[in-house]
């Protein structure tokens, strides 16, 4: 069995009806919801008081990258709405990181501050290529990951295929925010590093990000609850 609360739902649409039928449909369970850029940007910020209204915790997932002061002046308007968990790029930098803790490190009921490594999307040939960042994906998923911890982040964004080195090297206690997540038989869709839900939680993730397997089906509930059972 995997515990509600250790998952996240992405509720990846720009259509109203199909958004508010989720909710809907996943109501019940201690589960948490990503509201994304797709959603935020077409159906605007009253998402998060609706899904927030149903009782679920919520995911802002808008991975803000700018110049420090505009990411923190950002992080402090994103906080006056309902959220629970919020990232920014790891690439921004030390300065950027510490700026946003800065920003909203000291608020009473502070979402959790988490910090994208490398998208489960990149593969090593193009970090490599692509970014310039040369060696492995985990060195530098570990190397932003240590600079979230030293600018006091909560945790990072990860595949579930570095959990297991960011824990040793940082500590348990330093959270880890999976996507990449693909029940078995499902497509990979975008996802180049992924594990099942079942391997997620034996490497040690705090949280696994599953959107299209559950959201895409015909039955939304159903997918989930076979995901919870372990099947």
């Amino acid at each position: 069995m995997i515990p509600a609360n250790k998952i996240i739902v992405a509720l990846d649409t720009q259509d109203s009806e199909k958004f508010h039928q989720l909710l809907k449909d996943l109501s019940g369970e201690k589960i948490w919801v990503k509201i994304g850029m797709e959603v935020f940007y077409s159906l605007g910020p009253d998402v998060v008081l609706k899904a927030k209204d149903l009782g679920f915790k919520v995911f802002l997932d808008l991975k803000l990258h700018d110049i420090p002061n505009t990411v923190a002046q950002g992080l402090k308007s994103l906080s006056r709405l309902p959220i629970d968990m919020v990232n920014v790029h790891a690439a921004g930098g030390k300065e950027m990181l510490e700026k946003s803790f800065e920003a909203i490190g000291n608020l009473k009921n502070r979402p959790l501050l988490i910090a994208v490594t490398q998208l489960t999307s990149t593969t090593e040939a193009q970090m490599n290529n692509d970014q310039g960042i040369k060696g492995s994906i985990e060195a530098s998923v570990l190397n932003y990951a240590k600079l979230a911890k030293e600018s006091h982040f909560d945790g990072v964004v990860s595949s579930p295929l570095e959990v297991t080195a960011i824990k040793n090297l940082l500590g348990h206690n330093f959270l880890t925010v999976t996507p990449g997540i693909r029940p078995n038989g499902n497509d990979l869709n975008d996802q180049k590093r992924v594990t099942t839900p079942m391997q997620a939680l034996a490497l040690g993730t705090d949280y696994m990000v599953i959107g299209r397997p559950i959201t895409q089906g015909p039955n939304p509930k159903q997918a989930l609850m076979d995901i919870l059972q372990g099947k």
